[in-house]
């Protein structure tokens, strides 16, 4: 079933690290959509929850390179 997350992100500080936030959500499977604010300090994802978990997305991030305090 498709469900929409805002999760929070620490350690953006440009354009580049919006680009690879959102690369790193979007190659993930299940992931319909990846929306990072860099001046809000997180990401929007629309996913299936069948084929991805909340826990998933943000070990993801933080395999990036940023945190995602819970």
């Amino acid at each position: 079933m498709e469900k929409e997350v805002t999760i929070k992100v620490e350690g953006m500080s440009c354009g580049g690290c919006v680009r690879n936030v959102t690369g790193v959500l979007t190659a993930l499977p299940g992931v319909s959509k990846a929306e990072v604010s860099l001046e809000a300090g997180e990401a929007r994802v629309r996913f299936d929850d069948e084929d991805v978990s909340i826990e998933e997305l943000r070990e993801a991030v933080e395999n990036a390179g940023f945190d995602c305090p819970v």
